[in-house]
């Protein structure tokens, strides 16, 4: 088991002979900002075809459902906002201003005090977010428990660091690298930590709870994206994984190795051909689990009854990163919530 309690940190074992475990080791707490991890761009193999793109997010939705992945990223479907997404987005920007304070400033009551400014800036950006409440008292009472969780989720984070004692080198970086293959891997990293010795630690908060030990790996999935990213841009494997749990107060930290991430990118590798292929025969055959009844997309699901909107004319062929994610024309893409 690998989760412990509250405002402790847990270490993941090696599987299969991967990244060893990790204790104390690691970068240390007081990290110096460096040259830019970023630094290589999106570098990538040079002259090689870009044949798709691929993040974090749209991959964990190919494995959850393959049908989901299409309502999403082949139709565009929009999506409800829910309050739980939002929090995140919320608690990801309060965190991200606190590293803008003076070292000594940031504390956790400096920090509770960025979540009411920061809710007013993301609903002036998203002012369908205004919706997630009721009117009247009733929906006064809804927002005022709503944003006292969020401070809750906040004052959590300084159980488990103490952001004083760092100086990321990163924070919110947009990364990507195309391999070999031509398949482009893209994402959003909550925070690269970068000790004296060089040692890169990422770093990405979650604002749910920490999985059971039979989930971690696919929890896992999305920091060894990560690394493999940073690990073709850098040439230089991340030191130390960091997943941190807001919703309940646990770390869960892994040290991958060169085995890990090659391993990662064959599974990429595969599940970009296995969307391909359903790209190919317009087959995108629902996955039905859990997630099912929280899903915007249920009444259009064949599994319940549901007919989905007819494919678009032609062959969809091999799309362009632009076509499967967004952000065509060479412009970062915007944040996909699910990430938080």
């Amino acid at each position: 088991m690998t989760t412990t309690e509250a405002g402790s940190e847990a270490c993941v074992p090696s599987a299969g002979g991967g990244g060893e475990a990790t204790g104390s080791t690691g970068p240390v707490e007081s990290v110096e900002s460096v040259e830019s991890v970023a630094a290589a761009g999106s570098a990538g193999s040079v002259g090689v075809e870009v044949v798709g793109s691929l993040s974090p997010s749209r991959a964990s939705d190919f494995m959850t459902c393959p049908l989901l992945y299409r309502f999403r990223v082949i139709d565009r479907l929009p999506e409800r906002p829910s309050a739980a997404a939002a929090r995140g987005t919320l608690v990801h920007a309060v965190l991200e201003r606190l590293f803008d304070l003076p070292r000594g400033g940031r504390t956790a009551s400096a920090a509770v005090e960025l979540v009411g400014p920061e809710w007013e800036r993301l609903l002036a950006a998203e002012p369908e977010l205004a919706a997630l409440f009721g009117d009247g008292e009733a929906g006064d009472a809804e927002r005022a428990e709503w944003l006292e969780q969020a401070r809750r989720m906040v004052e959590r984070y300084f159980e488990l660091e103490d952001p004083r004692r760092l100086e990321p080198a990163e924070r919110e970086l947009f990364v990507e690298t195309v391999l070999d293959s031509g398949l482009k891997l893209r994402g959003y990293i909550d925070r690269v930590d970068v000790a004296p010795s060089g040692d890169v630690r990422i770093v990405d908060y979650k604002t749910g709870t920490a999985p059971r030990a039979d989930f971690e790996a696919r929890a896992l999935f999305q920091m060894k994206f990560y690394a493999l990213v940073l690990w073709r841009l850098q040439g230089r494997v991340p030191r130390l994984l960091q997943l941190m749990y807001l919703g309940n107060g646990e770390v869960l930290r892994y040290a991958p190795d060169e085995g890990d991430l090659r391993a990662t990118q064959r599974k990429v590798e595969a599940l970009w051909e296995a969307i391909r292929r359903a790209m190919d025969g317009g087959e995108w055959r629902p996955r039905p689990g859990r997630l099912c009844d929280w899903c915007d997309h249920k009444e259009r699901c064949p599994e319940f009854g549901g007919t989905p909107p007819p494919l678009p004319v032609g062959p969809v062929g091999r799309p362009s990163p632009a076509d499967l994610e967004g952000g065509g024309g060479g412009e970062v893409p915007a944040r996909e919530r699910d990430d938080l």
